[in-house]
């Protein structure tokens, strides 16, 4: 089943079988990660809505209400703040 993650204000769709940031990826999203497994936290992003699940407990620190976006998946639907996100162009027709 597919959640809606809401990026900066961008609609994306995320598939559950992936974690969220190989979701980013997919959709052609491009934002800050170094690992892949929740050690660094350079993937750290605001969580507005929504609840994720984590395939492994995150080693970094993670502030309140945010996410490590590197080893979680959608529970919900997902709204996220991620300000460094370079997200695709909208085309319209």
């Amino acid at each position: 089943m597919r959640k809606k993650m809401v990026i900066n204000g961008q609609t994306f769709h995320a598939s559950e079988d992936k974690t969220l940031l190989e979701n980013l990826e997919q959709q052609g999203v491009q934002t800050e990660f170094q690992c892949r497994d929740g050690h660094c936290g350079a993937c750290q992003c605001q969580l507005i809505s929504g609840s994720v699940d984590y395939l492994i407990e995150p080693l970094a620190y993670v502030r309140k209400d945010h996410i490590l976006t590197c080893c979680s998946k959608a529970k919900s639907d997902l709204e996220l703040a991620i300000p460094e996100a370079k997200l695709p162009l909208k085309l319209t027709g």
